[in-house]
């Protein structure tokens, strides 16, 4: 249906489908980049989870999950009234939003925190962080999408990659190593598939729910963790670093993910998430928590290239 000259306020823009006006298509493209960026405001917080979750120190992963929780969720939830919106309205959600954001919240959370304690930092963090290239594989399940090619040799370049991590560092099966690199191996698949569920499923909850599945989260963690760990608090600078872990990479970043995965391009964002361990190994390497070699340099251009090569960037390729 050809738009032309219908009036003083509708401009000729050539082709819309019948029943669509103009101006929906551009809103929906305007929504798609804000939400796209507001995803990328989460993925740069989360580089610092890594580094502030070791500099908080000694304290079991069930404890430092709920604490930071606690912190987080409770900073959002005093940030309602400021944006107008009343204290209810972070726990508004249906039960299935309730499934996916605490099982995803609490579910990758203690493994994460397991998976530092058990691994050294970095190994742990490239190894979670095949999240974001799972997201790009599990993307193709969603309404309007398919897996190509490209998805399955991506996939390929960071198996390989954390593959190199695994066997160069000749542990598994020793001591406690195995069971962290399950923990880590589950942080992974558990992240994606949170991100891909909210989407999929929980696409008509408003993001103050996050609230809700924040506290939810620091209940059940710091229940387990007064149940199975030996409690232990942070010592000097560990204090101000749970302070910022609960603000900024277990608070603020949830809800800016929340509306990213929902509105904006989440292939987009699968792939970009590979700024935040980047960032994060380099403030490792920085804190002298693990040296630079040519095994961690390789890992990480194998992981990130699969990212890109899945996401269609490698290749210049974009969805529209």
């Amino acid at each position: 249906m050809s738009i032309s000259e219908t009036g003083p306020s509708v401009r000729t823009i050539g082709t819309v489908a019948p029943g669509r006006h103009p101006d929906t298509v551009a809103d929906r493209a305007a929504s798609r980049r804000a939400g796209t960026l507001v995803g990328l405001g989460a993925i740069l917080l989360w580089a610092t989870l890594a580094p502030l979750g070791v500099a908080v120190g000694g304290v079991p992963p069930f404890l430092l999950t709920g604490a930071a929780f606690l912190i987080g969720g409770l900073f959002l939830l005093l940030a309602l009234p400021l944006r107008g919106r009343p204290l209810s309205a972070g726990f508004r959600a249906s039960p299935v939003a309730w499934a996916i954001g605490v099982g995803g919240f609490f579910g990758y959370h203690a493994v994460y925190f397991s998976a530092l304690q058990l691994l050294p930092p970095v190994d742990a963090l490239l190894v979670i962080n095949l999240w974001p290239l799972l997201i790009v594989l599990f993307s193709a399940l969603l309404p309007g999408e398919r897996l190509l090619p490209r998805h399955l040799v991506g996939a390929l370049l960071g198996l390989a990659g954390t593959s190199l991590i695994v066997l160069g560092r000749g542990e598994i099966g020793g001591g406690g190593s195995l069971g962290g690199w399950a923990c880590a191996v589950a942080a992974a698949l558990i992240w994606s598939g949170y991100s891909i569920l909210n989407r999929r499923f929980a696409a008509g909850t408003p993001s103050e729910a996050v609230v809700g599945f924040c506290l939810v989260t620091a209940l059940l963690s710091l229940l387990t963790g007064l149940l199975i760990e030996s409690p232990a608090l942070p010592e000097g600078w560990g204090w101000p670093a749970l302070l910022l872990l609960g603000l900024g990479p277990v608070g603020l970043a949830f809800l800016l993910w929340d509306r990213g995965t929902k509105t904006g391009d989440i292939r987009f964002l699968g792939a970009a998430a590979y700024a935040g361990p980047l960032i994060g190994t380099l403030l490792l390497l920085l804190m002298g928590q693990a040296e630079p070699t040519w095994q961690l340099l390789l890992a990480a251009v194998l992981i990130v290239g699969g990212s890109l090569l899945a996401s269609g960037r490698l290749l210049g390729r974009s969805r529209s």
